[in-house]
């Protein structure tokens, strides 16, 4: 149906997910080439739209990290918008699953990653690319005590109360986008800070719903 309804000289710029690596050890970093285990219902659908449109041409997916960075309509879903909201208006959070890891990126580099795949889509199309830093393959404890380092007074308490649908542990390589001239430029630590410093100007929302 992608062919029949597509021009062919229509370039996509496809928005997908590392999460359909699905539940890896933890331990070896996962390419464009390990194979797509996807668990939850949102992993496998878009794995499959990613696969359709790959047999057409001038195609591009991107296998996003987990994004974080602050926007006019925040994500406190994610899991570093999620932590460190929490840690600045509830001084505590509970984690299952604390050794489960992922990759994460900040949004502007997401935004930075389209603007060069469309402005260099011939030298990149026909192939899927992971889009993160290598620097930020972090376990969910990990990430914890990164903001700890920027909030001291966090609490955190490991319990197992719950579990990821998607089964998220996997490390992930970025290597291919780095050959293909694109890299991620904001770290980790820069994303918490600038989170913290919107956060605190906002102030406690009464219903945490901001």
């Amino acid at each position: 149906m992608v062919n029949r309804l597509r021009s062919p000289s229509q370039l996509i710029v496809y928005p997908t997910t590392n999460s359909g690596y699905g539940t890896q050890t933890g331990d070896v970093y996962c390419t464009e080439e390990t194979p797509l285990e996807p668990i939850s219902l949102y992993g496998q659908t878009k794995s499959q739209a990613e696969h359709h449109l790959l047999e057409s041409p001038n195609t591009v997916t991107l296998r996003l990290a987990t994004v974080f960075g602050l926007s006019p309509r925040m994500r406190l879903d994610l899991l570093v918008n999620h932590f460190t909201y929490t840690a600045v208006t509830d001084g505590y959070i509970v984690i299952f699953e604390k050794d489960f890891k992922r990759n994460y990126i900040h949004i502007r580099d997401v935004a930075d990653c389209f603007a060069y795949a469309i402005e260099n889509s011939k030298k990149m199309e026909g192939r899927p690319y992971n889009v993160g830093l290598d620097a930020a393959n972090l376990s969910k404890e990990e990430l914890a005590l990164t903001i700890k380092k920027y909030v001291p007074n966090f609490y955190i308490h490991f319990s197992e109360v719950g579990s990821d649908p998607d089964k998220r542990n996997y490390i992930v390589s970025n290597q291919r986008l780095r050959e293909a001239g694109f890299e991620a430029k904001r770290s980790l630590d820069e994303g918490i800070l600038e989170l913290l410093k919107g956060y605190r100007m906002m102030g406690r929302s009464e219903f945490k719903n901001v």
